[in-house]
């Protein structure tokens, strides 16, 4: 099972800052996931910020979020880089022109080929991964949700996502065989205790998001065991 540093390594450190990523990185995690915004540059344009929350109102507080590119200079060159595009309806910030997605596609492949299995793309958003698809299917994508049904699961699979990412507390063995039955791969969120990640282990899980990748790490048995990660995908 993946370990996925939530925003980074995001008890030791602000979530979703370079010191985050760099720590989750030292750790050991396998991976790391963030959260991708567009936030105003103060001349007149946008730039990408990683924060899960609504973009602030002003323009000192937006200048002091961390952008996507030294975000991604502090994920070393080793972890995988889950991204998450947050732009659902309902949530502040919603945007239907998708105006996130070509720039963020466009930092993503700016990193080169020596990046290109670390990525993972997901949202809330069934339209928004869609559209990632649409703009550059080379990039895995993943659905986000509360509880996986199985038409969920059926229609992400049909769609040619990779991955559906559900919530730990609306997760069970038979969900996850499901998944893996229609070829995705599960990867839960956001789980820090240490018996619940063994179970999620035992269940099959192929990659979990956690605050505390030591810890995590420490409980399904992989403290200074380093392997080479990948983003899970059922045989």
């Amino acid at each position: 099972m993946n370990v996925i540093g939530h925003r980074g390594a995001s008890r030791a450190q602000p979530e979703n800052t370079p010191p985050a990523f760099a720590t989750a990185d030292a750790m050991g995690a396998d991976g790391v996931e963030l959260d991708v915004r567009l936030a105003p540059d103060g001349r007149g344009g946008r730039r990408l910020v990683v924060r899960h929350d609504p973009v602030p109102s002003g323009q000192a507080e937006c200048d002091a979020l961390s952008g996507l590119d030294d975000v991604l200079d502090a994920c070393g060159d080793r972890m995988l880089v889950n991204i998450e595009i947050k732009n659902s309806v309902g949530e502040g910030g919603f945007d239907p022109t998708m105006a996130v997605v070509a720039p963020t596609l466009a930092a993503m492949r700016r990193r080169g080929p020596a990046w290109s299995g670390r990525w993972l793309i997901s949202s809330f958003s069934f339209t928004t991964i869609d559209h990632c698809r649409r703009v550059d299917p080379s990039i895995p994508t993943a659905l986000l949700v509360e509880r996986a049904t199985d038409t969920v699961i059926r229609r992400t699979a049909r769609a040619g996502h990779s991955a559906v990412h559900p919530w730990i507390g609306r997760l069970d063995g038979d969900l996850v065989a499901t998944c893996h039955a229609e070829g995705l791969a599960v990867n839960a969120w956001t789980c820090n205790d240490v018996r619940q990640l063994r179970e999620l282990a035992d269940m099959g899980v192929d990659g979990v998001c956690t605050d505390v990748p030591d810890v995590a790490l420490r409980a399904i048995g992989r403290t200074g065991r380093r392997l080479t990660p990948s983003w899970g995908r059922p045989a």
